[in-house]
C-alpha cells in the first residue's frame, strides 16, 4: 500500500528477539536491561503480523535483533514466514557467529540473502568494539566464503566508528576477494549510537577512492534497502554507503519497523509507533490487525529529523527496535 506520500511500503524489518550473542558498545553494550520473554511476540504472532502485512501489500521482509540466531526455533520461523502466500523475499541481518551451523537449515528454509555485521578485521580491536572473547575473524572470513560457494547473496554491514577509520580499505578489501557486498553505514544518533562517535560517509569514500581511483556510483538495484553502490574495475563485489543521517532517502523510504514487542514504527527517528501487540492479545481479530497496519503505514512521516537532534524522539537502543 501508500502511504500518505504516495510511497510503496512493500518492505518490513522484522525484530524476532532484544537478545544478542555481543555487546557492541554503540548498539547493546554490558548492563543493558533485556525484555521479559513475555513480552516478546511468538512466531505464531509475528507470522499473523506477516501475513497481514502481506495483505496491504509488503513482500519483502528483513529478520532481524538483536541478534536472531539466538532465539530457538529461528530457522523454522524462516521457512514459516517465507512459505506465506505473498511473500517474495525473505533476509536475515546478523553477526554471523551462529551463522555457519544453522546456514544449511537457512538455505532449506528459503533464505533469500544474508547481511553479516562485521566492523573490524582486527581481532583485538573486535573484541573491544562487540565485548566477545576469542579469535572471531578466521571464522567470520571462512564464513564468508562458505556463504559465496552456496550462492547465498552476502552482504558485510560495516558501521562507520572513530575505532575503525583507519581500516576502512581493509574492510573495502573483502570486495576484492570475493563477490559481497560491502556497506558502510553511518552511525544512526539514537540510543546508545547517540554517545558512540561516527566517521563521516564522504571521507570514507574519498578515503576509498584513494585505494580505488576508478570507484564510480552504479545505479544497479541490488537489495531492499537504501544503500547506493560504487563499482571498481579492481572489485568483484561492490562498495554501498547507507548514509541516512547526512544524505536523506526519506523521499523514496519504502519500509516500516517491527520491534520483537510487537510495536511498529514507521520511522526510526521518531518514538511514535503502533501497538501490535495489543491488538494481537486483546482477541483482535486478523481484520483489526489489519486495520491497524494500515493506518500506521499510511502516516509514515515525511521525514526523519536526525539533523536536528533535538527534534529525535526515539530514546529505545537499537537492539531493542531491530537492526
Amino acid at each position: 500500500m501508500t502511504d500518505q506520500y504516495g510511497r510503496n511500503i512493500d518492505y518490513m524489518r522484522l525484530s524476532i528477539t532484544d537478545r544478542c550473542n555481543l555487546r557492541c558498545k554503540y548498539c547493546m553494550p554490558e548492563g543493558i536491561t533485556l525484555t521479559p520473554h513475555c513480552e516478546i511476540l511468538t512466531y505464531e504472532e509475528l507470522l499473523r503480523v506477516a501475513a497481514q502485512a502481506v495483505a496491504l501489500g509488503v513482500t519483502k521482509f528483513k529478520v532481524t535483533g538483536g541478534e536472531p540466531l539466538v532465539r530457538k526455533g529461528c530457522v523454522g520461523f524462516v521457512g514459516q514466514l517465507k512459505a506465506l502466500p505473498g511473500v517474495e523475499q525473505v533476509t536475515m541481518t546478523t553477526n554471523g557467529l551462529l551463522l555457519g551451523e544453522q546456514l544449511e537449515g537457512l538455505v532449506a528454509a528459503g533464505l533469500d540473502a544474508v547481511n553479516i555485521s562485521l566492523d573490524t578485521v582486527n581481532d583485538e580491536k573486535y573484541g573491544k568494539l562487540t565485548g566477545y572473547r576469542g579469535s572471531a575473524l578466521p571464522r567470520l572470513m571462512a564464513l564468508l566464503e562458505q556463504c559465496v560457494a552456496i550462492g547465498m547473496r552476502t552482504k558485510v554491514n560495516v558501521v562507520l566508528l572513530e575505532e575503525n577509520q583507519d581500516e576502512l580499505p581493509e574492510l573495502a578489501a573483502i570486495a576484492q576477494h570475493l563477490p559481497v557486498d560491502v556497506r558502510f553505514i553511518e552511525l544512526m544518533p539514537i540510543g546508545y549510537g547517540a554517545s558512540a562517535s561516527g566517521f563521516s560517509p564522504d571521507r570514507a569514500l574519498e578515503q576509498l577512492k584513494g585505494c580505488w581511483p576508478d570507484l564510480s556510483p552504479v545505479s544497479e538495484k541490488r537489495g531492499n534497502g537504501p544503500a547506493h553502490y560504487y563499482a571498481s574495475a579492481s572489485l568483484v563485489g561492490r562498495i554501498g554507503f547507507i548514509d541516512a543521517v547526512s544524505h536523506a532517502f526519506c523521499a523514496d523510504c519504502n519500509r516500516v519497523r517491527l520491534t520483537s514487542t510487537g510495536l511498529l514504527k514507521p520511522c526510526l527517528c521518531y518514538e511514535t509507533s503502533t501497538d501490535l501487540k495489543a491488538v494481537l492479545r486483546s482477541g483482535g481479530s486478523d481484520a483489526d490487525l489489519r486495520e491497524a497496519l494500515r493506518q500506521a503505514i499510511y502516516a509514515k512521516p515525511r521525514a526523519h529529523c536526525f539533523a536536528q537532534r533535538d527534534s529525535i524522539t526515539e530514546q529505545k537502543g537499537m537492539s531493542q527496535i531491530g537492526g
